[in-house]
């Protein structure tokens, strides 16, 4: 009797140990994390995003930025998402999107483009974000070009990158930053600025035509119209308030 108690105890504690295997296995699976592929010769570009990234001022750069891959004879752009988690964020509409890089741990590509959207929170606990906004300043050292749309202008002011730069954002919110940031000088009447390698942009739909802006800029006007035209965009940068500081 002995002996048949003691061969099912057996059994119970191999299957136990056996299922507590298999769920470590299943954990370490869940957590081997995915980068995106990045291609030679391209601009890495980093889209800012966080919980409350509002839609657009995301999702119309990164349109016009990832469709350069499909235009020949230019050095295209590696698109991707950073934040400071590995969990789904949830946009200001609701959309959950997987970050690409967590800048807090992970190894992070050389990025030539810095992309900040706006957020909701980036008028106020945003912006106590030590982390992030150290993560602004070292990108700020070695990238090629730092962009923002609508509110995302407070993350570069609270960073110090703006200073003595002309900039701009949303047209409600420029008496704020203002207030915000008194040695700025930020401009009206304006739906983008571009001075050096800083461009800010009002934000909302407009963010797709200071995407296209730098397109050009980088790539010419024909590139930036076939691009425009591949989205419906009626592109002619002429028709669009903006300031460009020599």
């Amino acid at each position: 009797m002995k002996q048949i108690i003691y061969f099912f105890l057996l059994i119970f504690l191999f299957n136990c140990q056996s299922e507590k295997e298999s769920n470590d296995a299943s954990k370490q699976i869940k957590q081997e994390k995915i980068f995106p592929k990045l291609e030679k010769d391209r601009y890495n570009v980093a889209f800012l995003i966080m919980d409350g990234t509002f839609n657009t001022e995301l999702t119309a750069p990164f349109d016009i930025f990832q469709h350069t891959i499909f235009r020949e004879n230019i050095k295209a752009m590696n698109v991707f998402t950073v934040a400071n988690t590995d969990k789904p964020i949830t946009t200001f509409e609701g959309m959950r999107i997987l970050p690409d890089y967590n800048y807090l741990k992970d190894s992070l590509p050389k990025i030539d483009i810095l992309v900040v959207p706006s957020a909701e929170h980036h008028l106020d606990t945003d912006l106590e974000d030590t982390a992030m906004i150290q993560f602004v300043q070292r990108v700020d050292k070695e990238a090629e070009f730092i962009t923002s749309h609508c509110d995302g202008a407070f993350v570069l002011g609270k960073a110090g990158v703006l200073k003595g730069k002309v900039s701009t954002t949303f047209p409600s919110d420029i008496d704020k930053m203002r207030a915000a940031f008194p040695t700025l000088d930020i401009r009206k009447e304006v739906l983008f600025v571009h001075d050096g390698k800083y461009i800010t942009s009002a934000g909302g739909a407009k963010s797709f035509e200071a995407a296209l802006y730098l397109c050009e800029f980088l790539y010419g006007k024909e590139v930036a119209k076939s691009l425009a035209g591949g989205l419906v965009i009626d592109w002619n940068v002429n028709k669009v308030p903006h300031l460009i500081v020599k």
